[in-house]
């Protein structure tokens, strides 16, 4: 595992740094790397460390969701309002919209496995498009009408709602008894995932000004109670949406200790440099190119079609607001890419032995190739001239 580890990191790094050079988003060239050093090429990461690929994906979601988080005004985002709400499903409706009409036509799917592939495709990617956002905010791009922070809110919720949805379709094909308490724990873990996460965020504060800790001392508390919120979601299977919890304690600790916040931000965007390693080489990693092929142009041309009805989506939220055409433009390229909720779920079907399986994973894999460089690019190339 010590020398898988040392793979990941070193070269990881060399091929993030050589794409960026190249100037191309360092993402691709990770995603690159983990390919060319998994199971589809080389082979040269132990089982042990792909067999934890997700855990070590979701600590490093949660480095960045936590970083989100701390940077997040709460003031800012009230001034957001409606369209932050919006965003949060609208989008995503019309992509599994857009599935449902175009999955027949190019995989011959019927109307339950397209609702199945459409609740896979439909997640946009905290990872790829929340450290763009931070970045943004520090440049101060678009923060005077709060687009980093619409598209970041957005993003953390969108990921919830289209698991929940995910298992519910998933649940009906597989014969498993299907409630309507799918979905109500839509929105009930949305809202105990902010609440919870504001009360710890809250908690945190008040220790860090009770109790004199040294930075790294901050850094294992907040992120021990990051874990501990997600490892609760999965040992009690109650409805609480755990990486919206994390946001929002991030959130709720700027709002009531913004020196500490500040602080803490710089800390986690160091931690940040090997999280997105491990996160997009891991995501490289899983990725089956042999079995990628084997639909051809299909899948393509069906993640280049849905996307259009997820901006049709987004343009919707974005209605009655005071964003002009071009920073309602960018929002619509900002909320493509597609990479950890893909990889995290695109083999379930299979695995659960449904006939959508093989199709639904090939169509997984090629829209993490195709939105996660190609969002990123986007973002950093068109930016500073459509905000």
């Amino acid at each position: 595992m010590l020398f898988s580890i040392a793979l990941i990191l070193i070269m990881g790094m060399i091929f993030g740094e050589l794409f960026k050079k190249l100037g191309l988003p360092s993402l691709i060239g990770m995603l690159l790397c983990g390919i060319l050093l998994g199971p589809s090429m080389f082979g040269l990461l132990d089982d042990s460390i792909l067999n934890i690929s997700a855990d070590i994906r979701k600590i490093a979601l949660i480095i960045i969701l936590t970083r989100a988080g701390l940077n997040l005004s709460i003031e800012d985002l009230k001034k957001v309002g409606r369209p932050a709400f919006l965003m949060c499903f609208v989008p995503a409706c019309f992509e599994i919209l857009g599935m449902v009409v175009l999955a027949p036509i190019f995989l011959g799917m019927n109307l339950l496995d397209s609702l199945i592939l459409g609740s896979v495709i439909a997640a946009v990617s905290p990872a790829v498009v929340v450290p763009k956002m931070l970045k943004l905010m520090e440049e101060k791009a678009g923060t005077k009408k709060g687009i980093p922070q619409l598209i970041m809110a957005g993003a953390s919720v969108d990921d919830v709602f289209v698991i929940a949805l995910f298992t519910s379709f998933t649940s009906l094909a597989s014969e498993s008894p299907f409630t309507w308490n799918h979905l109500l724990n839509v929105p009930v873990s949305i809202i105990t995932g902010i609440l919870g996460g504001m009360l710890i965020g809250l908690l945190i504060a008040w220790i860090l000004e009770k109790w004199d800790l040294n930075r790294m001392m901050k850094i294992i508390l907040v992120l021990g109670c990051s874990l501990l919120m997600v490892s609760f979601e999965d040992i009690s299977h109650l409805p609480f949406a755990s990486l919206i919890g994390v946001m929002s304690m991030g959130a709720a600790l700027q709002k009531k200790s913004e020196g500490n916040a500040r602080l803490l931000s710089k800390d986690y965007s160091k931690m940040w440099v090997i999280g997105e390693i491990f996160l997009f080489v891991l995501v490289g990693a899983v990725i089956d190119l042999q079995y990628a092929l084997t639909l051809g142009w299909a899948p393509i041309l069906l993640i280049l079609s849905v996307l259009l009805f997820r901006m049709a989506g987004v343009f919707v939220c974005l209605l009655k607001t005071n964003l002009n055409m071009k920073e309602r433009l960018f929002c619509m390229i900002a909320y493509c890419p597609k990479a950890t909720v893909q990889a995290a779920i695109g083999s379930v079907p299979m695995a659960m032995g449904l006939a959508c399986g093989q199709s639904v994973l090939t169509v997984a894999v090629v829209s993490i190739l195709i939105t996660a460089p190609l969002g990123a690019l986007a973002i950093d190339k068109t930016y500073q001239k459509l905000l």
